[in-house]
């Protein structure tokens, strides 16, 4: 490497410990200090530590509000991937192997799904006629339909490089439509689905303003909402608010980090032919 290359590569490094190592850090050290300390918002170390303590009153605010969230935010999470996972493979598969008038409008409709910001109140009437507003199954919804158009981009990529002969050898083996896509192109998309799987489930995750404006409830809070809890007009426990951050910052980090090479690959896998 010339040394023009390491330098590029100790700026980037820099620049990334900056961005996110030092946040990290920062929430990780206040949510370790007493009440009085981390109203500071120094990034002194504390003077005594309470790590035990506030994980503990954290936990158990409000009911075990933080467990109940947990709990709503995998249930959707794993419902949402499992629809995502199924319907966008489907769909990259018909609008790449059948081409037709119909596919060609289905695919635009799904790049303007991409472009066109989502309108809050035609959807809260659409889920009030529906009744699945405030409900765990229209917030499942909601976000395989935020999802679906990133979903199927990538599939019909990855689809793009498998060999139509595949297609055809099976045609001639007497498979029918859904025989030749369950049993021959979708075992072959394990690296792009693995990437959808890990990218989505941190979407969905830690997303904020669709349950805020589409599952309201205290039964329906989710993970980013219970930031809520340690906050108010007048009181704020900074120690608290840190260590919930803390408590739901980690297994989305644990995930990109154990999986960020498969979410690489699965990205480029169909940049070559498109």
């Amino acid at each position: 490497m010339t040394r023009r290359g390491y330098i590029i590569g100790a700026i980037s490094l820099l620049v990334a410990f900056v961005v996110f190592v030092i946040p990290f850090l920062f929430v990780a050290i206040n949510a370790m200090k007493t009440a009085q300390d981390a109203s500071s918002l120094d990034f002194s170390l504390p003077e005594r530590w309470v790590f035990w303590e506030n994980l503990v009153t954290t936990v158990q605010t409000r009911d075990y509000a933080l467990l109940l969230a947990y709990w709503n935010s995998i249930v959707i999470t794993v419902c949402a991937i499992a629809l995502l996972v199924v319907f966008g493979a489907m769909v990259g598969f018909v609008i790449q192997r059948r081409p037709s008038r119909t596919s060609r409008v289905v695919y635009a409709f799904i790049l303007a799904g991409l472009m066109i910001p989502p309108a809050v109140v035609p959807t809260i009437w659409v889920l009030q006629g529906i009744n699945l507003f405030k409900t765990l199954n229209g917030m499942i919804l909601i976000q395989v339909a935020y999802g679906l158009g990133f979903t199927v981009l990538l599939y019909r990529a990855f689809i793009s490089t498998i060999p139509r002969e595949l297609d055809e050898a099976a045609i001639i083996d007497g498979a029918k439509p859904w025989q030749i896509f369950f049993r021959v192109v979708l075992p072959l998309l394990k690296p792009v689905t693995l990437t959808i799987i890990v990218v989505q489930s941190i979407t969905i995750f830690n997303d904020f303003t669709h349950p805020l404006y589409y599952l309201p409830g205290r039964e329906n809070i989710t993970v980013q909402l219970t930031l809520y809890n340690f906050q108010s007009q007048f009181v704020s426990q900074m120690n608290l608010l840190f260590m919930n951050i803390l408590l739901i910052t980690i297994p989305p980090l644990l995930v990109f980090i154990f999986f960020n090479r498969q979410i690489v690959a699965g990205m480029t896998s169909g940049a070559v032919k498109g």
